[in-house]
């Protein structure tokens, strides 16, 4: 029973980031035409000058459209990841040595030999190498979105392990944003923030279940404190999942029992009444099984299953549209040959595809982990052209690595082509080797 219930799960949530990346491809192309029409200055007005937002007592949150984006939806994104992450390793892909060694080892080495060839195309340039991270991210939604394109082409084993790559991935990015791209750190802020996570750890384990109690608390402790700490908000999303309760109220076994004994209550019910109404007592059984609905699934899983729809289909192509509107002014050659353009290229399409494939190779070579039933070596070295696409978090990225704007929209054009070329050369990788397969 368990195996088809996980693979139904995680069917779901790979079309949901494959439709999810459809959107942010229509989101980013018209980004770019807005961005680059003689209504740009509108575009540039409606994300960047507009202010919107509320003051109270000391507390000050207006702020720009991009910035509410930027801080905002984008906190609310990486709760998403951190729930992820936390049901990954729990009970899914990355919940022991031997599921997690082969993504997790994909994962080191497309962060770790990106962020290397950037650093050596921007070794002469120390105002550049601060960008060392941007390509180091795996857009998933992207990823998958071109991966189902291939339909059943392409194993799903294949693309759960391109998921379970691109969570531990995301991992890595929140660990570098936290870490590397923090510039200044208010401690009593981040005393606070500790403090309210403390109480929402303490009320974990006391049984507290309400999503209400920890979206207060996350929202007016955490994430406020992180705003105002210096350490970028979105970490506080992370946080505030790894707190929410991943435990059922009653075991499977008890579930099934007192579920089939109100259904056959109710068909009981039923028989002896010939009204379209339901009677009294079926209402009674409804409710007592939709409170046993709610005692059976954890509210990490409840809440991961309402808002990954929410990040998908709307938080990311709201953040690409607002910052994928890359302004050219006839010198896109000028941009594409920059150091960070090069730096960053060169990370997504060849690095990812070096460490990906070289980490991969190695950990199945001395045993460590072994190939996902059904996927061949020529698939996990498309996934990893794939993984080259860097483009949400490669841009969220660059938006905390380089304080120029200028150096933000080299860093945006340099992502997009390398996004692009990793996208075609992975597809066409893939397509090949179906073609050949059948």
């Amino acid at each position: 029973m368990d195996k088809p219930l996980n693979f139904f799960k995680i069917s779901r949530f790979i079309n949901e980031e494959a439709y999810g990346g459809i959107l942010l491809i229509v989101a980013t192309i018209a980004a770019m035409f807005w961005a680059n029409s003689s209504f740009y200055d509108s575009y540039h007005y409606i994300w960047h000058d507009y202010q919107v937002g509320f003051v109270w007592g000391k507390i000050n949150m207006v702020s720009s459209l991009h910035h509410w984006i930027n801080d905002g939806l984008m906190a609310l994104f990486f709760f998403v990841v951190g729930l992820e992450i936390k049901r990954e390793v729990i009970g899914g892909e990355l919940s022991s040595i031997k599921k997690a060694s082969l993504p997790i080892a994909a994962a080191v080495g497309g962060m770790l030999m990106p962020a290397l060839f950037y650093a050596i195309a921007a070794i002469n340039y120390p105002e550049y190498i601060n960008g060392w991270g941007i390509p180091m991210a795996t857009d998933i939604a992207f990823a998958l979105g071109l991966l189902a394109l291939l339909g059943n082409r392409v194993p799903l084993n294949l693309k759960i392990f391109l998921t379970a790559l691109a969570i531990a991935d995301d991992l890595g990015a929140v660990l570098v944003i936290a870490v590397f791209y923090t510039e200044s750190i208010d401690y009593n802020e981040l005393l606070y923030a500790g403090i309210c996570l403390v109480i929402l750890i303490t009320a974990n384990l006391a049984g507290v279940r309400r999503a209400l109690f920890y979206a207060i608390l996350g929202f007016a402790g955490v994430w406020i404190a992180f705003v105002y700490s210096g350490v970028h908000a979105t970490i506080a999303g992370v946080l505030i999942a790894l707190t929410i309760p991943a435990r059922t109220k009653i075991n499977e076994e008890s579930y099934i029992d007192k579920l089939t004994l109100y259904l056959n209550k109710f068909k009981k019910e039923e028989s002896d009444t010939k009204s379209s109404l339901l009677t009294k007592k079926q209402v009674y059984l409804l409710a007592e099984i939709q409170d046993l609905n709610e005692k059976a699934i954890t509210p990490l899983q409840r809440l991961e299953h309402t808002l990954h729809p929410v990040t998908a289909y709307f938080i990311l192509p709201v953040f690409a549209l607002s910052n994928a509107g890359v302004h050219i002014d006839g010198k896109i050659m000028d941009m594409l040959i920059h150091p960070i353009s090069i730096g960053i290229i060169c990370g997504l399409v060849l690095g990812k595809f070096i460490g990906i494939s070289l980490l991969s190779k190695l950990v199945v070579t001395f045993k460590i982990a072994s190939l996902p039933e059904g996927v061949s070596w020529h698939q996990i070295y498309g996934v990893a052209f794939l993984a080259g696409i860097g483009f949400t978090m490669s841009m969220f990225i660059s938006d905390l690595a380089f304080k120029e704007e200028s150096f933000k929209q080299i860093a945006k054009v340099g992502i997009m082509a390398a996004s692009a070329l990793s996208a075609i050369i992975g597809m066409l990788w893939l397509s090949i080797g179906s073609q050949k397969k059948e």
